[in-house]
């Protein structure tokens, strides 16, 4: 059974950091591809960064880039999202997609690339 939960989310205030954790279960983690999205109410989803399943390509968003950095430890099953100088602007469900892909795809932000999703985690930015 294939299973991806995030983790991390929070309230936290402008300028400070979380890490948002995408544990996954159920299938050879190893191969997959994964990617970060996010929703705000009134905005489109958001592709926001993505990891190849080597671990070896990411793409991330101009939005973000700078601030947020993925990662991922497939000894541990696990893809991470570090957000840095959050902003209000920031605030949303961030939520992680994956998909099999053995190689790197250059629009791995795009959420038709993936066929599961996880429940998602709020983030809230506020003073």
């Amino acid at each position: 059974q294939l299973q991806l939960v995030e983790s991390g989310g929070g309230l936290v205030q402008p300028g400070g950091s979380l890490r948002l954790s995408c544990a996954a279960s159920g299938f050879t983690f190893d191969y997959y591809a994964v990617g970060w999205f996010r929703q705000a109410p009134g905005k489109e989803r958001e592709g926001i960064s993505c990891i190849s399943s080597s671990g070896d390509s990411t793409d991330t968003a101009d939005s973000v880039k700078g601030r947020f950095t993925i990662s991922r430890d497939n000894g541990k099953n696990t893809v991470y999202l570090q957000l840095n100088s959050l902003k209000p602007e920031d605030t949303a469900v961030y939520v992680c997609a994956a998909d099999r892909r053995p190689l790197w795809s250059r629009t791995c932000r795009r959420d038709d690339e993936y066929g599961y999703w996880g429940q998602g985690t709020q983030v809230t930015v506020s003073s």
